[in-house]
C-alpha cells in the first residue's frame, strides 16, 4: 500500500527524525536507511523524511551531527584496531581505558553545552506548542458556545416568522370577508327600474323610491 500521508510534521515527529538520523550516523549507517526507518514508523515516504531533514531539522542539529560523526570515526578506528591487532593472551584493560578516555576527550565542554542548549530550545518549542494547543482548545469552546447562542436565536426568529405568517393569513381572511360583505350589500341596494304605460300608450320610468 502506498504511503500518502500529507499532514504537517509535529515536534515529536521532528525529534524522532533527528534521533534516528544521529543514531545511524554514530553507528556508521547511511541517512537513507534512517529516512526509511522513520518513514516506516510515521507512515511517510523516505523521500518526504529526507526533504524534512534537509529543509527544516538538520540546521538545528549541526553540532550534534558533528559529534555523531566524531563518535562514528572513533568507533571505526576502535573496530579497525581490534580487527588488525593481535589478540592479547590476557585481557588488556589498559588499552580499553585509554580508548574510552580518548572518546571522552573528543567530547568537549562546548559540545556538551551546545547539546544542552539544543535540548533547552526543544523544551521551549514543546511548551510553546502546548500553549498554542491550549489556546486553540479554549477558542474552540468559545466558538461552540457562540454557535449554541446563534442556534437559539435562529429558533426564536423562526417562531416569530411563523407567528407573523399566521397573523398575515388571518388579516387576508378578514379583508376577503369584508370585501365580500361590501359586494353583497351593493347588490342588495340595487333595484330594477319600474315602468308604467301612460294614457297615450307610452312607457315611462317610475322614480326609484330609494333614491329619494
Amino acid at each position: 500500500m502506498a504511503k500518502v500521508r500529507q499532514d504537517a510534521w509535529s515536534h515529536e515527529d521532528d525529534l524522532l527524525l533527528a534521533e534516528t538520523v544521529l543514531r545511524h550516523i554514530r553507528e556508521g549507517s547511511t541517512q537513507l536507511n534512517a529516512f526509511e526507518e522513520v518513514g516506516d514508523k510515521l507512515n511517510r515516504t523516505s523521500a518526504a523524511c529526507g526533504f524534512r531533514w534537509n529543509a527544516e531539522v538538520r540546521n538545528k542539529y549541526i553540532n550534534a551531527i558533528d559529534l555523531a560523526k566524531r563518535q562514528r570515526k572513533e568507533l571505526k578506528r576502535k573496530q579497525a584496531k581490534q580487527n588488525f591487532s593481535p589478540a592479547p593472551k590476557q585481557p588488556n584493560q589498559s588499552r580499553e581505558i585509554v580508548a574510552d578516555r580518548k572518546v571522552t576527550e573528543d567530547i568537549t565542554f562546548d559540545m556538551v553545552l551546545t547539546f544542552l542548549n539544543e535540548v533547552k530550545q526543544d523544551y521551549y518549542v514543546s511548551n510553546q506548542s502546548k500553549a498554542t494547543t491550549e489556546a486553540a482548545l479554549t477558542e474552540n469552546e468559545q466558538l461552540k458556545d457562540e454557535i449554541t447562542k446563534l442556534e437559539k436565536q435562529l429558533k426564536q426568529t423562526e417562531k416569530q416568522l411563523e407567528t407573523i405568517q399566521d397573523d398575515y393569513q388571518t388579516f387576508i381572511q378578514i379583508m376577503d370577508r369584508a370585501r365580500r360583505m361590501t359586494v353583497l350589500k351593493d347588490e342588495r341596494s340595487f333595484t330594477s327600474p319600474s315602468f308604467r304605460m301612460d294614457k297615450n300608450g307610452n312607457l315611462e320610468q317610475l322614480a326609484n323610491p330609494s333614491s329619494n
